[in-house]
């Protein structure tokens, strides 16, 4: 996909899912998988509408296409690195629902993360995690 597209498609991403039409964005994921690559960039968009419909997005798929997921891990962790605390926030939110072993190791050293929100983020995430391999075991 060239450049000039792929912006054009991201607007188009981020615009459906900030009038909350998560259903039409689940459906293009599901039809082509290359869009999780675009994760990222859509978790840069400063519409708060954007970025909340990106985790309603996530749960959705986890829900029915759990092995699919993890193919935005390596979109989502520039993001990481940020030096906004929102935007590591929400990569680490979207790592969080994603749950696997992998994304669940990458947020991990942002336990001592300098801004107390992302801390507590991954605090709870692993948390969560730990409670579910228990209640599986």
């Amino acid at each position: 996909m060239h450049k000039k597209e792929q912006t054009e498609l991201i607007a188009v991403i981020a615009d459906f899912l900030e009038m909350g039409h998560v259903e039409n964005i689940m459906a293009m994921f599901k039809q082509d998988t290359s869009l999780y690559a675009l994760s990222g960039e859509l978790l840069r968009d400063e519409r708060f509408m954007v970025r909340m419909g990106m985790a309603v997005l996530f749960e959705e798929l986890k829900q029915i296409r759990e092995q699919e997921v993890a193919l935005a891990i390596p979109a989502l962790l520039p993001i990481l690195a940020e030096e906004t605390p929102w935007m590591r926030g929400e990569a680490v939110n979207l790592l969080g629902i994603i749950g696997t072993p992998e994304a669940l190791a990458y947020i991990k050293p942002l336990a001592d993360d300098p801004e107390p929100q992302i801390r507590e983020m991954v605090r709870d995430i692993l948390a969560e995690q730990g409670a579910r391999c228990k209640a599986k075991g």
